[in-house]
């Protein structure tokens, strides 16, 4: 189910499977899920990298749906992004490039009953 008015943006790029610029500078974090990390301690180059280029494939250049959500403690603006009735993140998890971040999956309805 999505809402009927929803806003939308360009994807211009996305520098990790959960993280993206929108043509007009905006920082989003998807949402709900978690993807391997590129760099650091917990660093998974390898599923990082194919999570990051999945995204790039799903929405860069592309018109999404946005869903804003609040802001996270680095500045980006949380949010669910949509292509047509596709949830990104849903989409993400689907293909194995994600998991659900449950800590934080009340704030996606597609993650009820998974």
């Amino acid at each position: 189910m999505l809402i009927a008015a929803i806003a939308s943006v360009v994807i211009a790029s996305c520098y990790d499977g959960d993280t993206c610029t929108t043509t007009t500078g905006e920082r989003v974090q998807l949402a709900c899920i978690d993807t391997p990390e590129l760099v650091g301690m917990r660093a998974e180059p390898v599923p990082a990298r194919a999570a990051r280029d999945h995204l790039r494939n799903l929405v860069v250049g592309k018109k999404v749906g946005i869903l804003r959500i609040t802001k996270d403690r680095y500045g980006r603006t949380v949010v669910e992004l949509f292509l047509g009735t596709t949830y990104v993140q849903q989409e993400m998890v689907v293909s194995g490039h994600a998991e659900i971040y449950w800590r934080y999956q009340d704030q996606c309805p597609w993650t009820e009953g998974r």
